[in-house]
């Protein structure tokens, strides 16, 4: 991955490793990708495939993704866990490509970088694609006296784009000179996408602070291009003017065809690991179905029907209007038992679609769970189990895989928590074997962890440090969820070879509403909660959302907004 290690740090004679000084590689090799025959699709073009073929053309332009980098720079205060970060620039890049900008990273974790170069395919056409920068702008420089614990002086440099080009990032300098005009290039305005802050990377609020970027809009249709470069933003200063490449070719020829999709669900698909008292597990739903599971009709409460095992006889389309909902059998026996689930026969469910402008493909794998079972609460040091928090019929939770299209290697993984969750970079996750990853079921809730431990839901910490608490640990009880599956969708493959599901569109709630017993609970933790900590509780379980809080059951996972949408962090 090129010359990235740093030089060993000293506070006198100690002498400080970091993270970042170990390469990251997935356990196995990345598999090779069969090419398949390319097809025509409803939804796109021509969706012919150059899945893994290391170039990616998007109209005007052809990107690679570059994870040779030299390091230029290096600090180790400040940012995350404050062990600073290191600044690197592209190398080895393919003839006729060029420079965009840098890429820079935390200090906290293994090195696992990319940058986008691009090549200019536009040409005779006027203006071209790609241009020289005018001049540079010195956004930041190191003080005369250094920073201690850094590798020496650093410049950062925003090059001046012409009218009608935009820069897509900085150069990081070594010295305090400034760098030659074809260092980089800027791109055309008119193919490009506004950006915005991602992760925080570097700084300080007392002078400046430096993030990832991303592109504003995101989603299965959206066109914006993650550049592996980074946002500078001087305290108290708007962020400098950057953009992100637009993806105007709109066949999505590097997509993975069927059998490449059948093939990356076999390399990554997680090992789910539920928590040692679990007692409600996943199921097929052609399992709940057949076991007694019911369709129930606004006006009708009284003739529930039963719901065919393919969901064929549940409603179509539609909105959550409340006229339909699923629930399950009066009898509490039957009842009782298809809340537990079928973990030995249990189906992943998996939907397809384009990530960031077609250069990532994201696989979502869906678990369905019967019952949701009740949480416990949080607040301070203060830990409670009511019933009714979070009991709900009907848990879709899922997981989402992120691989590069430029060579099929898993990027990240987002662990999804509700109605939010986090990614996860390849390097920071545990493997089960090969490249699967590992990813902890949370106690009764099943929201989805990358690691064992007990965690505030992260919606609730914004709320002084109360929430749903979830638990998670390794047991004998665990789902690959690669060995049985189903296909739900891809919509970019225009249905070829995938049957879709009626269940699918059934755009209902998978459980019943229940009227909330909100004071009853508030009653109670009243009678438990030390009075200083009482008007913060109150405020915070009112807050709670209407699933969480057990009242009413979610929707399936086409109507959610995951399902084609970026996912929510």
């Amino acid at each position: 991955m090129g010359n990235n290690r740093l030089q060993p740090y000293s506070r006198s004679t100690t002498t400080i490793r970091l993270p970042i000084e170990t390469n990251f590689t997935l356990p196995a090799p990345i598999p090779t990708w069969s090419s398949g025959k390319p097809f025509i699709s409803s939804h796109f073009l021509y969706a012919g495939t150059n899945f893994s073929s290391g170039i990616i053309d998007l109209g005007a332009l052809q990107v690679a993704q570059i994870t040779s980098l030299n390091k230029v720079w290096a600090v180790i205060v400040g940012g995350p866990d404050n062990n600073g970060a290191t600044f690197y620039e592209p190398t080895s890049i393919p003839e006729g490509f060029f420079m965009l900008g840098c890429y820079a990273q935390p200090n906290n974790q293994p090195f696992y970088g990319w940058v986008l170069v691009a090549k200019d395919v536009s040409l005779p056409v006027e203006p071209p694609g790609l241009a020289l920068p005018t001049d540079y702008t010195l956004v930041y420089e190191t003080p005369p006296q250094g920073i201690v614990l850094s590798t020496g002086v650093c410049s950062i440099w925003l090059p001046v784009a012409p009218d009608g080009y935009s820069a897509m990032g900085y150069v990081v300098t070594a010295s305090r000179e400034k760098p030659p005009l074809d260092k980089v290039r800027v791109v055309r305005s008119e193919l490009t996408e506004d950006i915005e802050k991602d992760n925080w990377i570097w700084g300080s609020s007392a002078f400046l602070n430096i993030y990832g970027s991303r592109p504003v809009d995101r989603g299965s249709t959206a066109l914006g291009i993650s550049m592996g470069t980074f946002i500078v933003q001087g305290n108290g200063k708007p962020m400098d003017k950057l953009a992100c490449l637009s993806n105007l070719n709109f066949s999505y020829p590097s997509m993975p065809n069927l059998n490449q999709v059948q093939a990356l669900i076999k390399a990554y698909t997680p090992v789910v690991y539920f928590h040692p008292d679990e007692q409600y597990f996943p199921a097929s739903v052609r399992w709940f179905f057949r076991k007694g599971a019911l369709l129930y009709t606004r006006g009708q409460e009284t003739s529930p029907a039963r719901i065919a095992r393919n969901g064929w006889n549940l409603p179509q389309n539609g909105s959550n209007d409340g006229a339909y909902w699923i629930d399950l059998p009066s009898d509490k026996t039957a009842s009782d038992n298809l809340k537990k689930g079928n973990l030995q026969k249990a189906d992943s469910y998996i939907h397809i679609k384009p990530a960031l402008g077609g250069t990532f493909t994201d696989i979502q794998v869906w678990l369905f769970y019967p019952f949701n079972g009740p949480s416990k609460v949080t607040f301070g040091s203060v830990t409670i189990t009511l019933d009714h928090i979070g009991e709900h019929v009907g848990d879709w939770e899922h997981v989402t895989l992120r691989i590069s299209n430029f060579n099929g290697e898993l990027r990240s993984v987002y662990f999804s928590k509700h109605n939010k969750g986090d990614w996860i970079s390849s390097s920071g996750l545990e493997f089960d074997s090969n490249n699967k990853p590992v990813v902890y079921s949370a106690f009764h809730s099943h929201a989805a962890y990358s690691s064992a431990g007990s965690f505030i839901h992260d919606f609730a910490q914004e709320k002084m440090f109360a929430g749903p608490q979830n638990d998670t640990s390794k047991s004998g009880s665990s789902m690959d969820t690669g060995a049985r599956y189903c296909l739900l969708g891809a919509d970019y493959l225009g249905g070829l070879g995938i049957v879709e599901q009626p269940w699918v569109n059934f755009a209902r709630e998978w459980g019943p509403k229940k009227k909330s017993d909100l004071e009853d609970i508030l009653h109670k933790l009243e009678k438990v909660v030390p009075f200083v900590l009482w008007k913060k509780l109150e405020e915070f379980v009112r807050s709670i959302s209407p699933e969480l809080l057990g009242a009413e059951g979610p929707t399936g996972p086409k109507w959610k907004d995951f399902w084609s949408g970026d996912e929510r962090v």
